[in-house]
């Protein structure tokens, strides 16, 4: 079973997350910022990742905290749900139609951090939520489950679709890339014969 528990507290947040690579698209995500739970929804539904998290944040102060620990959070469960990556596919991508978007989403778990947002948004907020944390979402995710995501948008005016995009279309790349490839399913993909140092 390629499954994670994390706990995280820091004066900040305090994050019970759960995750199945290989679940169904099932999710049970309180965060105490309604956006971001929606967007997590999205990319469980979509990525079939069986999801469970709740945090408690300093919302008082706003949902920085919240966002960027949650991409931690998040990004160490499919590290340790992934062990040595042995079998992975390892690569992943998906170029999703939302609307008016086009979104190109891909990934390598490649062991390196690296994040391409090539990403336009018009508004700064969607409801109470500041759309410049998503970026810190994505950071905090591949400083934790290192690996390269780039997303590249093609089209794009509403903010909320364009942003609904980069997690459904990275729930499907990220899908792709965890998937085991039944003829190689004893190997690491990589020449290094490693991708987890």
């Amino acid at each position: 079973m390629r499954t994670a528990t994390i706990e995280r507290n820091t004066a900040e947040t305090q994050i019970k997350l759960w995750i199945d690579l290989d679940g169904t698209g099932q999710y049970e995500v309180c965060t105490g910022c309604g956006f971001l739970d929606h967007m997590l929804n999205l990319f469980a539904r979509h990525g079939r990742f069986d999801l469970r998290a709740e945090c408690r944040g300093d919302t008082q102060v706003d949902y920085h905290h919240t966002v960027e620990d949650m991409g931690i959070a998040l990004g160490r469960a499919f590290a340790a749900a992934l062990g040595d990556m042995r079998g992975i596919t390892r690569y992943g991508s998906m170029i999703l139609p939302m609307d008016e978007v086009l979104m190109i989403c891909a990934v390598d778990l490649s062991g390196r951090s690296a994040l391409g947002y090539q990403v336009q948004l018009p508004s700064a907020r969607v409801g109470d939520f500041d759309t410049e944390l998503a970026k810190e979402f994505w950071l905090g995710f591949v400083r934790s489950c290192p690996c390269s995501l780039h997303f590249q948008q093609m089209a794009g005016e509403n903010t909320h679709h364009i942003l609904e995009a980069c997690f459904k279309g990275m729930g499907r790349a990220l899908a792709q890339a965890v998937r085991i490839d039944e003829a190689h399913k004893n190997e690491v993909p990589s020449t290094k014969g490693v991708l987890v140092e």
